[in-house]
């Protein structure tokens, strides 16, 4: 490519009005939010496992720092499919979805309702043991998945409107 190219390339993509959603580090926008926000327990397995991940990607939240309660209702299902003549399941598909609330604590509102999700699938396989490591790698994998979505979520919402003071 020529300078030219790159050139005329920067100054278009300079021009297109994006900017950064992590811009300003921890005193953006999204690092102020997310730097504020506590994370309810979660029940079962899948709960205490997305907790976990949530936690990772908020940081330490100091006592008096907390500005925001994130509520997180978890639906984990495995369902099976690919069934061979002898009806034994082949496949199997992990779907974990949240339904996720961000709720302002000076208020109690509501700010943010909404859901996240995402599946994957797993070989069932002769081996028992196999099969469930396989489901207790894909609940792993799924929760960092989903607590990425919300993270971003959250941080695209603190880009979008000033938070509430």
């Amino acid at each position: 490519m020529s300078r030219f190219a790159v050139l005329l390339f920067a100054l278009l993509l300079s021009a297109c009005g994006l900017k950064p959603l992590y811009s300003g580090g921890s005193q953006g926008a999204a690092g102020q939010l997310l730097g504020a926000v506590e994370v309810s327990a979660i029940p079962g397995k899948a709960g205490w496992l997305m907790r976990d991940s949530l936690l990772r990607r908020f940081g330490a939240v100091a006592e008096g720092q907390k500005r925001y309660r994130l509520d997180v209702e978890l639906d984990d299902q495995i369902t099976g499919f690919g069934v061979r003549r002898d009806d034994v399941v082949t496949r199997e598909r992990r779907t974990l979805r949240a339904r996720y609330k961000l709720v302002d604590l000076a208020s109690d509102t509501v700010l943010i309702d909404a859901t996240a999700g995402s599946d994957a699938g797993i070989d069932v396989v002769s081996s028992e043991y196999a099969t469930v490591a396989a489901e207790n790698t894909a609940l792993e994998r799924l929760s960092d998945i989903v607590a990425d979505q919300i993270v971003a979520r959250l941080a695209q919402q603190a880009t979008a409107s000033p938070q509430p003071k």
